[in-house]
């Protein structure tokens, strides 16, 4: 999580446990990278989705603050449990916590509510 210039040892402390508490909920990987988008932020975002360990079971919040942009990469196992609008809604969370300037704040609330939504539902079984 290249964030050094973007939030601070304790904010990144945070959302580190954060993503470790995110992860047991909803047994996917989660990353998160602040920093400036190399070309288009979608394909950047993308291409960090696809170098990790794990794509498959992995989601990948980018954010870059100097262009403004936030994206979101889920890959084939948690997309069936995670679709794009509530992909959308943590998005606009995000974006209306960096409105206020608490980008590490924005961060953790946005994983949170991901993996709340792509955490597996019960199933209740009768005889």
């Amino acid at each position: 999580m290249p964030a050094g210039e973007w939030l601070s040892s304790s904010e990144r402390a945070a959302l580190d446990a954060t993503i470790r508490r995110s992860e047991q909920l909803c047994r996917a990987e989660f990353s998160v990278f602040v920093g400036r988008a190399q070309g288009e932020p979608r394909a950047f975002a993308t291409s960090l989705h696809r170098s990790l360990v794990a794509p498959d079971r992995s989601v990948l919040v980018m954010v870059d603050p100097t262009a403004r942009a936030v994206e979101v990469v889920t890959g084939a196992d948690v997309r069936r449990r995670l679709d794009d609008a509530h992909v959308d809604l943590a998005v606009a969370t995000m974006i209306a916590s960096f409105r206020d300037d608490d980008l590490a704040g924005g961060l953790r609330r946005g994983v949170q509510q991901l993996a709340e939504s792509a955490r597996p539902q019960r199933t209740l079984h009768s005889s």
